[in-house]
């Protein structure tokens, strides 16, 4: 479903907060925030980040110059255990609190409901955004970080960042929501959870060629068509499908991936980086920055997301996945 908005919801402001292994990013210099503690002086993995989306949520008030009490609705989500993190940080937040679930997809659903509710005329200011915890995702879809277990070169690093955007009416020279494609849920059967990338990227071909035919559009229309935690491998699906189409190099160029490029060619973090706050963090932090200062004049960010379970894996159900994508103009 493509849906255009004829309001032009704007970015009214962006914060990316993160971990203190995120120091290691190549986009570091582009975040709001680097704690230097891994649970932000909480006793639980959890705790800590529900720290963390406090403190994104305080730097993005702080940066728009709005208060609590100014925001009309909070939509966020994260992976762990029925989004508690995020619950239990719109607890402190006090402010009318939609939770979302679409694995890191979240990063991008969560901006166009925003935009949706913006357009809607049902709010003037909401937050929007996604986050994720390293400890923790390992701890409940993996194996606990104690354990030391060996990763394949497909497995990718989940992060531990959050990053949100307040969304509201349309500004002169802000950053602004142009149309948006909520994609399907696509499934071609992979089951390996260290291989998220290669389960992922099916359904960012299928989003992004979506809305490409339903917006009369090719590659080229963008400056940068940013894809969410697919990782050097997915990424390179992803162009594979592309290349079957006929597009060429050129064109496939214009394609770039959050997860690809988070920690550059570091070989510690096997494949890339992922995570509901790898492209909340690079989407609401570099992307945001290119836009206002003219770099990019059109974006496309395309948030993916496996919506797996613990307990789906175990029953040796395969993977299905979605991707959510955003135009964004300035």
């Amino acid at each position: 479903m493509v849906i255009v908005f004829q309001k032009k919801p704007a970015i009214l402001a962006c914060a990316a907060v993160t971990g203190p292994l995120e120091q290691k990013s190549v986009f570091k210099a582009y975040f709001d925030s680097i704690m230097d503690d891994e649970r932000f002086q909480e006793n639980t993995n959890e705790k800590g980040q529900m720290a963390l989306i406090q403190e994104a949520s305080k730097v993005l008030l702080k940066k728009a110059d709005v208060k609590n009490l100014d925001i009309d609705y909070f939509l966020s989500g994260d992976l762990i255990n029925q989004m508690t993190p995020t619950s239990f940080a719109a607890r402190e937040l006090a402010v009318s609190f939609i939770g979302l679930f679409a694995a890191c997809a979240t990063a991008v659903s969560s901006v166009i409901i925003a935009g949706l509710l913006t357009e809607l005329g049902a709010s003037n200011f909401a937050i929007a955004g996604a986050s994720s915890h390293h400890n923790a995702t390992e701890r409940q879809f993996r194996y606990p970080i104690d354990y030391g277990a060996q990763k394949p070169a497909t497995a990718q690093w989940t992060v531990t960042a959050a990053g949100y955007a307040l969304v509201g009416k349309y500004h002169e020279g802000m950053p602004y929501m142009v149309a948006a494609t909520v994609g399907k849920v696509v499934d071609y059967g992979q089951d390996n959870p260290f291989h998220m990338g290669g389960a992922m990227a099916p359904a960012a071909y299928s989003t992004i060629t979506t809305h490409l035919e339903k917006r009369k559009q090719k590659l080229s229309d963008y400056d940068v068509i940013f894809t969410g935690d697919l990782g050097k491998i997915g990424l390179k699906i992803l162009k594979a499908m592309f290349a079957e189409d006929g597009i060429k190099s050129d064109e496939l160029n214009l394609i770039r991936d959050a997860g690809e490029e988070y920690f550059g060619e570091d070989q510690r973090f096997n494949a890339g980086a992922s995570g509901a706050g790898c492209s909340a963090s690079v989407f609401y932090s570099y992307v945001d920055l290119q836009l206002r200062t003219g770099r990019y004049k059109k974006v496309l960010l395309v948030a993916t997301g496996a919506l797996l379970s613990t307990l789906s894996y175990q029953q040796g159900e395969s993977i299905p996945c979605i991707a959510h994508a955003v135009e964004i103009n300035v």
